[in-house]
């Protein structure tokens, strides 16, 4: 151990970092250099930092014969974690009075004493300094000095938010579910926490040093921004108190709020548009009714009742997909059960309209194997796929409903002969409210929630469900079960 600290090499290596400081460099690559220049200057064997956190420490900077240790965890309740932690700020240790595992692992690698001073702000303390020596001379006073020194120096570092701390596990920022940066005058991240990391994906290491992936809203202003992978954050901004021109930003990913908001106003669109046709039309019939009841003939009022009718069903078939759309659909907790799929289309046909099922034509095999699922639902499942048909079909046009099975699989297929499907349109077709026309050149009436429902409830049976352009025109929907 030198008797006297080498000072210009000292002050020359201190300066160096400033440098590096002012020109915009922080956090590690600051903090390794400041070991750097310190080491020969104290006569030290090696030198090292450790950043506390609520959860202990982690040597983050380490030079010389202590290089082995970056990146070596100290528990927190650990006995050597505890004696650095407490008593004076800055001492003298000596390895063998050390009571953890530290202490074999100095000792091995030949250091015996070390001074250490604590970085500390406002007496909460984010590390510590380490100046570490091979023999069993005591380090001089002049060494206690400069390390209490230089450990003040990386507490402003922490202080100033320079890239640090590295781990982002501050007992206050890492405790943040949201993600919280801080930007200097250029917009560069000074600061990165563990959420922020979550949340854009952008580890410390990517971040520091470099501008935010996102735009920064005014100072007091929020923001709500989409990102380039279609998540949505909502980001919030302000000034930092004191001489520096910092800005503390934080965000949140508020994809799901977005998707649910998008989905509450397509819903309140779409019913306010799907209820207003049956509810007028029955208004006017009944009003038709009520005020002209003598001079209308009996046929005239049998075809007003007939209409209310119609347009009563259809505005029932409506609100029960809008609350089913709404609610868990499917068969609840019931265990799928083997059940006859021949018999369970042709009861489910009874209870379609009759204009649709005059243009139903049912080809089904004898032999048909039983299919494992909910038979309940089966009648939903096939209103919905035929009235689609129905729809997308001129009137009149026939509607087919066959079905096969194999050693695995039993499938229904529904097929009519109308507009058909665009191949880039089969599966958007299954998303709710989806419509493939949209505004006031839709030519056919629906929520677009027939499909949606078909899917979800097929899918809870552990089948699937899909929509393929049929051969010389028109669209074919195939329902696959598994076999029971």
């Amino acid at each position: 151990m030198p008797e006297r600290i080498d000072f210009p090499a000292l002050l020359a290596g201190h300066t160096v970092v400033i440098e590096m400081i002012n020109s915009g460099d922080a956090g590690l690559p600051v903090l390794t250099q400041l070991l750097r220049v310190v080491q020969p200057a104290l006569g030290a064997t090696g030198m090292a930092f450790v950043e506390f956190g609520p959860t202990g420490g982690r040597v983050i900077a380490a030079t010389g014969a202590a290089e082995w240790a970056l990146g070596r965890p100290l528990a927190v309740d650990d006995p050597d974690t505890v004696c650095l932690l407490s008593g004076p700020r800055v001492t003298q240790v000596r390895v063998s009075d050390l009571n953890g595992k530290l202490a074999g692992e100095l000792a091995g690698s030949g250091l015996r004493r070390m001074v250490v001073s604590r970085a500390e702000i406002g007496g909460h303390t984010v590390g510590s300094l380490h100046a570490l020596y091979p023999g069993d001379d005591e380090p001089g006073t002049e060494q206690q000095g400069v390390i209490a020194y230089l450990a003040s120096c990386v507490g402003h570092m922490y202080g100033d938010q320079s890239g640090l701390p590295v781990h982002g596990d501050g007992p206050v920022v890492a405790a943040l579910a949201d993600g919280l940066a801080v930007v200097d005058r250029d917009g560069h991240v000074r600061l990165w926490n563990p959420a922020a990391a979550q949340v854009t994906g952008r580890t410390v290491e990517q971040a520091l040093s470099r501008p935010l992936p996102f735009p920064l809203p005014p100072s007091g202003q929020v923001r709500d921004h989409r990102m380039p992978d279609g998540r949505w954050l909502r980001i919030t901004s302000g000034d930092l108190p004191g001489p520096g021109t910092l800005r503390v930003v934080t965000f949140r990913d508020i994809t799901d709020q977005q998707r649910r908001d998008h989905d509450r106003e397509l819903f309140v669109a779409v019913t306010s548009h799907e209820l207003r046709t049956p509810v007028t039309v029955i208004k006017g019939y009944a009003d038709t009714l009520t005020d002209h009841w003598d001079s209308l003939t009996d046929v005239d009022r049998r075809q007003a009742a007939r209409v209310i009718g119609q347009r009563a069903n259809e505005l029932a078939r409506l609100v029960d997909r809008l609350l089913s759309s709404a609610a868990e659909v499917g068969p609840g907790d019931d265990p799928p059960t083997p059940f006859d799929l021949g018999e369970a289309l042709r009861s489910a046909i009874v209870d379609l309209p009759a204009e649709l099922r005059r243009r139903l034509v049912l080809r089904l095999p004898s032999d048909l194997p039983k299919a494992l699922g909910h038979r309940p639902s089966l009648s939903t499942v096939l209103t919905e796929l035929t009235t689609n048909a129905g729809k997308y079909s001129a009137p009149g046009s026939p509607i087919e409903i066959t079905a096969s099975g194999d050693g695995h699989l039993v499938a229904f297929r529904v097929s009519d002969q109308g507009i058909g499907i665009r191949p880039e349109h089969v599966e958007r077709a299954f998303d709710r409210f989806w419509q493939g026309e949209s505004g006031d050149r839709r030519g056919y009436p629906g929520a677009g929630l027939g499909l949606y429902l078909v899917r979800r409830i097929v899918e809870q049976q552990n089948g699937w469900v899909s929509l393929r352009p049929r051969t010389g025109g028109g669209t074919v929907a195939e329902v696959r079960l598994p076999r029971g």
